[in-house]
C-alpha cells in the first residue's frame, strides 16, 4: 500500500514542480497586483479600525484614557509594514507573493476551459459585488488559483505522510492518515469558497442595515431644497461603511461626467440588494420630476426601510434566542450532573 500511497505523492509533487517552473512574468505580475490589493483593503480596514477606537476614547483622560488605548492600541506599526510590502512589490521584489499559489495561475493560463466554467462565473460575479469592476478579475484569478494549486501540494504532502507511516508497518495509521488528510484538504478548498459567499452575505446584511439611515438623510435633504446630485454626495460622505462607500464610487462617477443611468445601474449591480435597486431606479424615474416627487418617494421609502428593519431585528433576536437554547440546555444538564451525582454518592453508601 505504502508504495501506490509514495507514486501517488511523486507523481503529484512532480506536477507541481513542472507547473511552477513553467511560471511566466504575467503570472507574477498578477499575483502580485492581487497582492497589493490586498495589503491595501487590509489597509484600509486597520485604518477605520483605527477612527473607530479614536471615536470610543473621547471623552475619557488621564487613567482611564491610558488603559482604554492600551485595549484599542493603533496599528500604525501594522500599516508601515504594509506600505512597505507595497513598495517592494512595485519594485520587482516579489518575496512576499506566496509562491505555492503560482501553479495555480499557470493551470488558468494553460487550461482556457478553467475561465469558462460555472466556478469562475460564480466567484466572479461575487468578486465584482466584493471588489468592484476594475479588480474582480484579478481577485478571482487569485481565489481560483487556491483552489487548483493547494489542492495538489496539500494532498501530495498527505499521501507522503500516510506512505512513511505505512513503510514502518502502521498500514491503518498510513491508511487513515492519506484519507482523512486528503479529505480535510479540500474541505478547506469548499471554506475558500464558501468564506466568499459569507463575506457576500455579511457584506448585503450591512447595506440592508444602513439602508434606512441612507433614504431618511436624502429624504431630509431633498425635501428642504437641496437637488439630488448634491444630497447624495453630503449623504455618501457622511459616514464610513459598505453602502455609504457605494455611494461615494457613484457620486464620482457623476462628477466625471458619467450619465446617470449607467451610474446609478452601476450602483444596482454593486449593492446587489432590493432595496438598494428600488432607490436608485426611483431616482433614475424622477430626475425630471423636481425634489416635490422624489421628495414624497424617498419619505414614503424611509418609512418602508424603517419598519423592515424593526422586523429583521425581531427576526435577528429570535435567530439569537434559538442559538441560545442549547448552550442553555447543556449547562443545565451540566449542573443537574453537579448536584445529581453527590446525591447519587450518599444513596450508593448506605
Amino acid at each position: 500500500m505504502h508504495y501506490i500511497l509514495l507514486i501517488t505523492a511523486t507523481l503529484l509533487i512532480t506536477a507541481w514542480l513542472v507547473l511552477l517552473f513553467r511560471v511566466t512574468k504575467e503570472d507574477w505580475v498578477q499575483a502580485a497586483y492581487a497582492k497589493v490589493f490586498d495589503d491595501h483593503q487590509l489597509m484600509k480596514k486597520l485604518r477605520i479600525k483605527d477612527i473607530q477606537a479614536s471615536e470610543k476614547q473621547n471623552g475619557y483622560s488621564g487613567f482611564l484614557l491610558t488603559v482604554i488605548k492600551k485595549i484599542y492600541g493603533n496599528s500604525n506599526k501594522k500599516i508601515e509594514k504594509l506600505e512597505t510590502d507595497i513598495n517592494r512589490l512595485h519594485t520587482g521584489n516579489l518575496k512576499s507573493v506566496n509562491i505555492f499559489l503560482m501553479p495555480g495561475y499557470v493551470l488558468q493560463r494553460e487550461v482556457s476551459g478553467i475561465g469558462k466554467g460555472n466556478i469562475h462565473k460564480m466567484i466572479i460575479s461575487k468578486c465584482f459585488e466584493l471588489y468592484g469592476k476594475k479588480h474582480a478579475t484579478k481577485k478571482t484569478k487569485q481565489i481560483l488559483a487556491k483552489i487548483l494549486s493547494y489542492p495538489i501540494i496539500g494532498v501530495a504532502v498527505t499521501l507522503l505522510l500516510g506512505a512513511v507511516f505505512s513503510a514502518t508497518g502502521n498500514v491503518t495509521v498510513g491508511g487513515s492518515i492519506s484519507g482523512l488528510g486528503t479529505l480535510l484538504i479540500f474541505v478547506l478548498i469548499y471554506a475558500i469558497y464558501d468564506e466568499l459567499n459569507d463575506l457576500v452575505q455579511k457584506r448585503r446584511s450591512a447595506i440592508i442595515k444602513q439602508f434606512p439611515n441612507v433614504v431618511s438623510k436624502l429624504a431630509l435633504l431633498v425635501t428642504s431644497g437641496m437637488i439630488m446630485d448634491r444630497a447624495w454626495k453630503e449623504t455618501a460622505y457622511s459616514r464610513e461603511s459598505e453602502l455609504y462607500r457605494e455611494m461615494r464610487i457613484t457620486s464620482k462617477e457623476l462628477d466625471n461626467l458619467v450619465s446617470p443611468e449607467v451610474a446609478y445601474s452601476n450602483f444596482i449591480n454593486s449593492c446587489n440588494t432590493k432595496e438598494s435597486a428600488k432607490l436608485a431606479c426611483a431616482i433614475m424615474q424622477n430626475l425630471s420630476k423636481g425634489n416635490a416627487e422624489i421628495g414624497r418617494l424617498l419619505k414614503d421609502m424611509a418609512r418602508e426601510a424603517w419598519l423592515e428593519r424593526r422586523h429583521i431585528a425581531k427576526r435577528d433576536a429570535e435567530k439569537a434566542n434559538s442559538k441560545l437554547m442549547i448552550p442553555t440546555m447543556l449547562l443545565f444538564l451540566a449542573i443537574l450532573v453537579m448536584l445529581m451525582v453527590p446525591v447519587a454518592m450518599n444513596f450508593s453508601s448506605f
